[in-house]
């Protein structure tokens, strides 16, 4: 078992590259790499339009695809918000759910143009990161519930906070960056799903919720609780 003291903080901001665990799957391609590969069947399209204008058929769509998946693939820097619990994801929420063991679920849907990065909604120690294998349907509504997922428990100041990765439509693959003792801040980056996906995150008892269904949130940044 990995000694938690051993593992120094993970800041917000940091880009250092984390570590894959034995026995965790490779999570495919960067989309930085997809997006160069498109990007150059795209290029190669227009330059077949002067011979043949039937290239553009497969020049478009890639360039669009390219665009896409460069935009989403971004793995952009922001300031931390200012809360006990932040948004663990970029979307809307899809719902807000009290469980009858007194945490609430806070469920964001992550758009098809939004970053799919999943951030730690609260700083602590991650005790255990755990995969479900499953499909990859809608992420919404109750098809997401059999889908792939990532489970997160994070040992905090307000106890364990559990923090669930759920594949979309789009694909299975989630990666993760972070492993269990890993200390974490609140912001973190801690994996990355595709576009599509969703996250939930469970506030433990006593908690109040400040976000609604149908809300814009930012990950690290929009509060989810209540004082």
């Amino acid at each position: 078992m990995t000694d938690v003291l051993a593992s120094p903080p993970v800041a917000a901001g940091s880009r250092r590259r984390a570590r894959r665990p034995r026995g965790r799957p490779p999570a495919g391609p960067p989309p930085w790499l997809l997006a160069a590969g498109l990007g150059l069947v795209g290029l190669t399209g227009l330059a077949g339009c002067r011979r043949d204008r039937r290239w553009a058929w497969a020049a478009l769509p890639a360039l669009a695809a390219a665009a896409v998946l460069g935009w989403t693939g971004r793995e952009p820097r922001r300031p931390v918000g200012s809360g006990r619990l932040l948004a663990p994801a970029d979307g809307v929420v899809q719902g807000v759910r009290a469980d009858p063991d007194g945490r609430t679920r806070v469920a964001t849907f992550v758009g098809p143009l939004q970053v799919p990065l999943s951030r730690a909604p609260i700083a602590g120690v991650v005790s255990s990161v755990r995969r479900v294998r499953g499909g990859a349907g809608a992420a919404f509504g109750s098809a997401g519930e059999r889908n792939e997922r990532v489970v997160w428990h994070l040992d905090t100041e307000l106890g364990d906070v559990e923090v669930v990765q759920i594949a979309g439509a789009t694909g299975r693959r989630i990666a993760t960056f972070l492993g269990a003792g890993d200390k974490v801040e609140g912001g973190t980056r801690i994996g990355r799903a595709r576009a599509g996906s969703r996250v939930d995150v469970y506030l433990p008892p006593g908690v109040t919720p400040a976000v609604r269904v149908g809300m814009r949130v930012r990950a690290g940044q929009t509060r989810l609780d209540r004082d």
